[in-house]
């Protein structure tokens, strides 16, 4: 099949959504090609509402396995930094732009690859439909692939990193605008050479995300 093949997620979204009915309905999405290789979907989870939402790219090897979003590695390293940065990390919705796992094989590794645009296009409307459903007042942007699922290809992290910016007009219907906050991804502070560096700048963004709510 080819990329024109694929109708991208919306065919899938159930009517009247909720958490369960979410979870359940990803399992049988075809909107892309990545259902084909991954175990299952993994849909975002934590409180329904939820004044912050976090959001990065996609499950790793971990997520996939388990079916949540943020439980291995780079998820752990993120609790620490909310930790830090005075945040209850029960207290946040955690989700990805995309809901399956996309990998190469070394071995019998499985290594993360990054999904390409028109997979987290056609992944939207899994975004769109929880953030309408847990209403947050901030949304956390996790490396370069969230925050051009929301500000488009030119989004780069660094020019805005830690800055509030405006949620874009057009983009979902929500009766809670979000403003958002970019930061990297906690999974680059695992492979960084200055990882404590690295790791209190993640820290500082999410108590800008913090104040924000104050």
């Amino acid at each position: 099949m080819s990329r024109s093949d694929y109708p991208g997620a919306q065919p899938w979204i159930p009517d009247h959504p909720d958490e369960e009915r979410l979870r359940a309905a990803v399992q049988e999405c075809r909107g892309c090609d990545l259902y084909r290789d991954a175990t299952q979907g993994v849909m975002g989870d934590g409180p329904v509402p939820a004044r912050l939402m976090l959001v990065g790219e996609q499950p790793g090897d971990q997520e996939d396995k388990q079916g949540l979003p943020f439980v291995g590695p780079a998820g752990r390293m993120l609790d620490r930094a909310l930790d830090e940065a005075g945040i209850d990390p029960a207290s946040v919705y955690k989700t990805n732009v995309v809901k399956h796992f996309r990998f190469e094989r070394d071995g019998g590794k499985r290594i993360h690859k990054s999904p390409v645009r028109w997979q987290v296009a056609a992944c939207e409307p899994w975004l769109l439909t929880e953030l309408a459903l847990v209403r947050p007042e901030v949304v956390v942007l996790l490396g370069a692939t969230a925050g051009q699922a929301v500000y488009g290809p030119g989004f780069r992290v660094g020019a805005v990193r830690g800055k509030p910016t405006e949620w874009p007009d057009g983009l979902g219907s929500v009766d809670v605008v979000p403003t958002t906050v970019a930061t990297a991804h906690p999974s680059s502070i695992l492979r960084s050479r200055q990882r404590d560096v690295d790791l209190a700048a993640l820290v500082a963004d999410l108590v800008v995300a913090r104040e924000l709510l104050a």
